[in-house]
């Protein structure tokens, strides 16, 4: 297994994933190779929390254009973590 700090890249902060931290989801950009597992070990290891579930989701970057100049947006890879009951990541409370 790699180091949990190559596997989690960073928190994805948007008005969808604020709203699944109510019910104890939080979501974050993950490395492309990384599995559910190595996943949750991963949040258990730096937040020193429980994670019940796992679920990935690959996202496909954009095509953008500016004028006749064409570009992409990188794809990335996100998880949604769900917590165990009465656990939560203090490093969101302030988002």
């Amino acid at each position: 297994m790699a180091n949990a700090r190559d596997i989690l890249i960073r928190p994805l902060v948007t008005e969808k994933s604020t709203a699944l931290m109510q019910e104890g989801k939080y979501t974050f950009v993950v490395a492309k190779g990384a599995n559910k597992i190595e996943i949750g070990a991963a949040v258990e290891e730096i937040f020193k929390v429980k994670v019940a579930s796992v679920n990935t989701v690959r996202v496909l970057g954009k095509t953008k254009r500016m004028g006749r100049t064409q570009g992409k947006r990188p794809d990335y890879k996100k998880a949604i973590v769900k917590l165990a009951p009465g656990e939560s990541i203090e490093f969101f409370e302030g988002v």
